[in-house]
């Protein structure tokens, strides 16, 4: 299979074999393109907490909003801490965290609705995106993984949850991985990697990260994220992985290339 997210319009990337299928489904994540933020947050930063101009911050997400057809009214985000709590939305959290962080729905990595019209939000510049559909069943979700949340598992806990607590088979379950940092530009030490294999015990074997020479390692977060999803019961068919690179793709952010000072772009999941 191909790059699973396409451009459909220069603001965003849209999970392509989804929108092929699903005329009332809006998912992707945005790109850098298209705003009025000023650099190092140039242009359509997501993030109100990176210290670009709240004001402007909000003029980006109302763009956005009037681009996919989804009011800002209806956006649901959370204060993101990389854990792995997931929150259950219904439409009474309408409009929580998306026009400041300050009402955001707080502490939450994880986030799942079973209603229509509610857009579920999340921010990322280098992080793993999780975008969760069971099309069957009209539940979709957003998970944040870092390595800290990938480690503690956020993604299989969102699977677990769509099947013990809203009866969800795993294998009606889909799973896109959207761009993050790729494996040769994400360098870590000894203690990330003894949480990877607490995690995943067969890391290694499966090339998810591979030693260098200076002793520090390159991690693939989007491969482990997706055999710790092949491990909480989602068939490997289900997952869709991009390719794509935070750090080497100049149209997304990325914390690491930029020395922390960048903007945010976002992951989106709705069915109108």
């Amino acid at each position: 299979m191909g790059e699973v997210f396409s451009e459909i319009h220069p603001e965003c990337l849209s999970v392509e074999p989804w929108q092929n299928e699903n005329s009332d489904l809006v998912a992707g994540i945005t790109t850098r393109k298209g705003g009025l933020s000023e650099p190092p947050f140039n242009t359509l930063n997501m993030g109100f907490h990176v210290n670009d101009e709240s004001d402007t911050v909000l003029k980006n997400r109302e763009r956005f909003a009037e681009i996919i057809s989804f009011p800002l009214s209806q956006w649901v985000g959370s204060e993101q801490v990389h854990g792995s709590t997931i929150q259950k939305v219904t439409k009474e959290d309408m409009g929580l965290g998306a026009r400041t962080i300050q009402d955001a729905i707080s502490a939450a990595d994880g986030l799942y609705t079973k209603e229509r019209g509610i857009l579920l939000t999340s921010l990322y510049a280098d992080c793993v995106p999780l975008l969760f559909f069971a099309k069957n069943h009209g539940i979709i979700g957003v998970a944040h993984a870092g390595w800290k949340g990938t480690v503690q598992l956020i993604g299989p806990k969102m699977i677990e949850k769509w099947n013990n607590d809203e009866g969800v088979p795993l294998n009606d379950i889909q799973v896109a991985i959207a761009p993050c940092i790729s494996k040769e530009a994400y360098e870590v030490d000894d203690f990330v990697i003894n949480k990877v294999i607490n995690a995943l015990p067969y890391a290694e074997e499966k090339v998810v990260y591979t030693k260098k020479v200076n002793g520090k390692y390159q991690l693939d977060l989007r491969l482990l994220n997706k055999h710790l999803l092949i491990e909480a019961g989602i068939e490997e068919r289900n997952i869709y992985v991009s390719s794509i690179c935070t750090a080497e793709d100049d149209r997304l952010y990325s914390y690491r290339a930029e020395s922390g000072k960048t903007g945010r772009f976002m992951s989106y999941i709705g069915l109108r």
